[in-house]
């Protein structure tokens, strides 16, 4: 039973504030391991998004599908990183990306369970790195 908030169901796969911990813990290893041996400087942990340019995102994803034949059924986070500039490599990056369902058989789809990239279907980027880029959970 999922909990509620001011009468809003909890989303699904709702985490504690502790397990955001657990997770950002975990992967201390791995941003060393990126920040040590390619980077040679701490890299960026996360990525931060007005909500309203969320929501701007989002009303244009649904647009944008319907557009390309598609129903958005979603938003796939993609780590990337930013190209390298003279001496200094990129900072890693996090980008949002529509998935969607085609709205008639002939579209292309992908066999993924929760809906495939919509192709054609542009992403968002350019959120705010953390301060500084290396910050643990929480900042």
């Amino acid at each position: 039973m999922s909990k509620k908030i001011n009468k809003m169901e909890a989303p699904r796969g709702l985490i504690t504030p502790d397990e955001a911990k657990e997770l950002d813990q975990a992967y201390d290893s791995r941003h060393e391991l990126i920040s040590e041996s390619i980077l040679k400087r701490p890299d960026n942990r996360s990525t931060w998004y007005a909500i309203e340019e969320i929501e701007k995102f989002l009303d244009y994803a649904k647009n944008q599908a319907k557009d390309l034949g598609y129903t958005l059924d979603g938003i796939r986070i993609y780590e990337g990183a930013y190209p390298d500039v003279k001496d200094e490599v990129g900072y890693t990056t996090m980008f949002l990306i529509p998935t969607g369902t085609p709205n008639n058989k002939n579209a292309s789809r992908c066999t993924s369970i929760d809906g495939g990239d919509i192709p054609g279907g542009s992403g968002l980027n350019k959120g705010n790195a953390g301060t500084p880029p290396n910050s643990n959970y929480p900042q």
